[in-house]
């Protein structure tokens, strides 16, 4: 996943986050996440997350027993994904999930409540989705929280994010077009 603030050819903030790991019958499996940061008149900035079969070391160096179904940063969002296809009745509103994620300076649960359905206008049209929020607060100086809007009509990807770093800076992005595996108009279910 990248991400970029201000013009394209002088960003003022970029971030390139990716996750490597292994699709199981539980889900993802990741082995190794990276994040690089960017911001203008900085030196750019490189974390790495190792999640080896029994253990999780954080971009510090600080090593934890790898809990049962750890996510990472960017795999999370895939791991959601694949919740929702395989378990779609996880997907109704008042449900919740949990699952431990590995972030660069620590490890711990994060619950995402199921909000409520919403269809979002975007540029190819009105698509159903279902909203879904991390329990917990964006404070400057901690961790990103991305809201996300999960689509059942395309195959439960997210058609929207909502990434917040504080309550006056966030990122609001929003699918352009159709993905390729989309071989038709989403329908309202």
């Amino acid at each position: 996943m990248d991400l970029g603030i201000g013009p394209s050819f002088a960003p003022l903030l970029s971030r390139r986050v990716s996750s490597e790991g292994e699709i199981t019958a539980d889900g993802l499996y990741p082995l190794r996440y990276d994040e690089e940061t960017k911001a203008l008149l900085r030196a750019p900035r490189r974390q790495v997350i190792a999640l080896d079969s029994d253990v999780v070391r954080l971009a510090d160096g600080i090593a934890r027993r790898r809990p049962l179904g750890v996510q990472d940063s960017a795999s999370q969002f895939v791991q959601l994904t694949w919740l929702f296809t395989t378990q779609p009745e996880r997907l109704q509103p008042g449900q919740t999930v949990e699952f431990p994620l590995a972030l660069p300076r620590r490890m711990e649960v994060w619950t995402y409540d199921v909000l409520a359905r919403e269809t979002l206008d975007t540029p190819f049209g009105p698509v159903p989705t279902i909203h879904v929020k991390p329990r917990r607060e964006a404070r400057m100086g901690s961790d990103l929280v991305a809201e996300v809007w999960f689509a059942p009509s395309l195959q439960y990807l997210p058609v929207r994010m909502l990434i917040r770093q504080d309550a006056d800076n966030f990122v609001d992005m929003m699918i352009e077009r159709l993905p390729q595996q989309s071989e038709r108009e989403p329908v309202a279910r």
